[in-house]
């Protein structure tokens, strides 16, 4: 029997409602939101409860976001209302029990939006889909472990892929890239391939670690904060308190960003009725509207501006004598930068001389700066070279190794970070290899594994026969949906370790198996003890999370145990460490301390109230080989046909990554929609089109086409040339092979379409 499924999510219309954009993030409406989330999920007062217990010291960490938590936490709540939304997504008392999957067929699954999929709720019990059936089963954990391992077993150690999503534990994480080295492949794709990858190719080639340098107190003392390519408002709203207390301490924000965003605009915190009755603190001191990736011109034209003034006799705080003692590179450097064409940086950033020139006055007065940056940056075919550009910046004003000075990529999931740090990394380092080596006594892999993008290939070419996934929603993740669907039906085996629904579960391998897993909200108890797990938040932090929770269910199992009981059944003659790891998870930190630098007394420190630091050579002036690196970036080369648009993906204000919690993005103005178009009033008029027509869009890229249709058309205030999309709606026009050079991420923020009226 073929499953006829659909590959796509549905063209399904909610009944969009249109309002205005907001000028304000947080206050009154986010408590409000946030109470209606953990209400409708898990009532109010037990949600309250869990609440209580979020980021504070000993509690749990927050599963939505990695931004760190400050030294004094506010007993009101620690937390946003993106963490609330994503605390009462693992909560909720929804279940997808065994007699869920018997009364509901993969192919009625299959046209279900990733909305009603993840709303379904919980995972109770393991299922399996076997080959030709229409329907998940029950099957016992010892059966689905024995089935993994013998499918496993079966064919060579590269045919198998690992990937990883960036909320697992670091013990998790550690045991299960051990567990795969041991079956001999380094094929342990993550979340960080689609994101941050750019990011740390970028800073590791020049400060000589992949990591931001910067802490919160560096926030709080910087003179100027750039925040680039990013929506904390949305995104990372507990950030919003940081740049709040750098205004408040005389600092200066510049937001640079193709769409004007309500969280740099002005933030009201909802703890302060000070702050409400005032109506917020102004974020953003300057708003940079730039066309998409026109970030490099931007940059570009910051630093010949600052050369050319410094020419004239103006002091504008080029630090030579950090650059003489501390950086290589220079000449080629300033000569590329005195080169610089400045009509074509223009052409692409889309600003005015009088908007840069605001900017490099600000630059200009203050060392102490800090650029934050995200997706806006990283996305790109020129995504490396937007951050090195950064980096550039940064060395030319002694900007790095400096209080209230540094890098700052902010991070998605809440231990993506850590999840490097333990090993899940498909081009791992010789020094890590070799003290996995040392440590185990066992030969690890040497070969580079596949990344995010080699997998989907891979799988498409037929050369991986099982897919593993720890965590996450790889169907909706990644891009061109189409594809990717097609590849994973090539798969004899997926497995995915999950809680809740996904697409991923319904397009699926000829087999499919779903190991339910506790959350982290949930009592992960062994052997009588209760077990807690750490994590690593993006300012390189390691602290506890502790579960408190009865689980959803009797059946799940901790990601721990699971790691260890496959382990089990896949080298049975190493059961009884496996099984000491699974009991005791201190045994599991001890492992770490042994094989990973920064980890000394490990379960002594990991204990301290908030957690201990992670030694950062670019926090410590370190760099590479004592010298920090410039670097000569070309500005990126496209040419748009006639009729072209640049469109770039983004997230709602009710969604998480693939998480959806809501049809909202209230501070867009739009409601109980998500395939919409957000377009410049310019071209909606070049092309004849209104708000709230239907359109097709499609992408041609390397001579293939894509396309996705039944969209509604905003007019949105939104740079000329440029439009928006949410994900992962419109995953599928994003091309696998336009990824960014050197780290080889999918440039989902840059995408030539075409907008036709249906």
């Amino acid at each position: 029997m073929t499953r006829k499924l659909q590959l796509l999510a549905p063209s399904k219309h909610t009944g969009i409602k249109l309002g205005k954009l907001k000028t304000s993030a947080a206050g009154f409406p986010a408590v409000s939101s946030s109470i209606a989330h953990l209400s409708k999920e898990l009532g109010l007062f037990q949600g309250l409860k869990i609440m209580a217990k979020v980021n504070q010291k000993g509690g749990i960490d927050c599963p939505g976001c990695a931004w760190p938590d400050p030294a004094h936490r506010s007993k009101l709540g620690e937390y946003c209302e993106n963490g609330a939304k994503a605390i009462a997504e693992e909560a909720t008392t929804a279940r997808v029990s065994p007699d869920f999957f018997s009364k509901h067929s993969v192919e009625e699954l299959s046209t279900w939006s990733d909305y009603e999929l993840g709303k379904a709720g919980r995972i109770t019990h393991p299922m399996m889909l076997r080959k030709g059936a229409s329907h998940y089963e029950s099957i016992s954990w010892d059966d689905a472990f024995e089935h993994i391992s013998q499918k496993i077993k079966k064919h060579a150690p590269n045919e198998s892929v690992f990937y990883t999503s960036g909320r697992t534990g670091n013990e998790t994480a550690f045991l299960y890239q051990l567990m795969v080295r041991k079956l001999g492949t380094n094929n342990l794709p993550d979340c960080s391939n689609m994101c941050h990858e750019s990011s740390g190719v970028g800073l590791g080639e020049t400060l000589g670690v992949g990591k931001g340098s910067v802490t919160l107190r560096d926030l709080y003392e910087a003179e100027v904060i750039m925040v680039m390519g990013q929506n904390p408002g949305t995104n990372h709203p507990r950030m919003l308190s940081a740049l709040q207390k750098c205004k408040q301490n005389g600092g200066k924000i510049i937001h640079v960003n193709p769409l004007p965003e309500a969280g740099t605009t002005k933030f009201i915190d909802p703890q302060s009725p000070l702050e409400i009755l005032k109506g917020g603190t102004k974020i953003a001191d300057l708003f940079l509207q730039v066309k998409i990736n026109g970030d490099l011109g931007l940059l570009k034209l910051i630093m010949k501006g600052l050369l050319e003034r410094e020419d004239a006799g103006e002091d504008v705080g080029i630090d030579h004598d950090f650059i003489q003692k501390n950086t290589e590179n220079v000449a080629a450097f300033f000569a590329d930068i005195r080169e610089t064409d400045e009509a074509k940086c223009y052409e692409q950033s889309g600003l005015s001389m009088e908007e840069v020139d605001a900017c490099i006055e600000l630059i200009a007065k203050h060392q102490k700066i800090i650029i934050c940056w995200a997706m806006g940056i990283t996305q790109h075919r020129n995504g490396v070279a937007n951050v090195q550009e950064i980096v550039n910046l940064l060395l030319m004003k002694g900007a790095i190794a400096k209080p209230g000075a540094g890098t700052c990529p902010v991070r998605g999931h809440s231990n993506v970070q850590g999840d490097r740090t333990m090993g899940i990394y498909e081009k791992p380092s010789k020094s890590f290899l070799e003290s996995l080596k040392k440590h185990f006594k066992f030969n690890p892999p040497q070969e580079h594994g596949y990344d995010v993008v080699d997998s989907i290939s891979a799988m498409n070419e037929g050369k991986v026969k099982v897919f593993m996934a720890m965590g996450g929603n790889f169907i909706s993740a990644t891009p061109d949906s189409e594809l990717t669907a097609k590849a994973m039906q090539k798969v004899e085996l997926s497995v995915q370790i999950s809680t809740k629904l996904n697409r991923s579960h319904i397009i699926t391998g000829d087999e499919a198996i779903i190991l339910p897993c506790k959350s982290r909200v949930e009592l992960d108890e062994q052997g009588g003890v209760v077990q807690f797990q750490s994590v690593e938040n993006s300012m390189g932090v390691v602290h506890r999370s502790k579960g408190s929770f009865a689980p959803a269910s009797e059946a799940l199992k901790s990601e721990v145990r699971i790691v260890c009981e496959l382990s089990s059944a896949l080298f049975p003659e190493e059961k009884e460490q496996w099984m000491n790891w699974a009991r005791d998870y201190n045994l599991v930190r001890d492992e770490i301390e042994a094989t990973i630098p920064g980890f000394t007394d490990f379960n002594r420190r990991v204990r301290i109230s908030g957690g201990f630091d992670l030694p950062n050579v670019a926090r410590e002036g370190l760099f590479i080989e004592g010298k920090a690196k410039f670097t000569v970036n070309a500005l990126p080369d496209y040419h748009l046909s006639e009729g072209q648009l640049i469109m770039m993906t983004i997230r709602s204000h009710d969604q998480y990554n693939t998480t959806i919690y809501g049809l909202d993005d209230r501070y867009r103005g739009i409601y109980n929609e998500r395939r919409v178009i957000l377009m410049h009033r310019d071209d909606m008029k070049e092309r004849g089109l209104q708000t709230k027509d239907i359109v097709s869009i499609y992408s041609d890229f390397l001579g293939e086409r894509r396309s996705v249709h039944e969209f509604i058309v905003v007019d949105f205030d939104i740079a000329k040339g440029c439009c928006a999309t949410y994900f992962p709606e419109a995953n599928a026009l994003v091309p696998l092979k336009s990824v960014a050079k050197k780290s080889n991420t999918p440039a989902s923020k840059f995408i030539e379409v075409v907008v036709e009226k249906a």
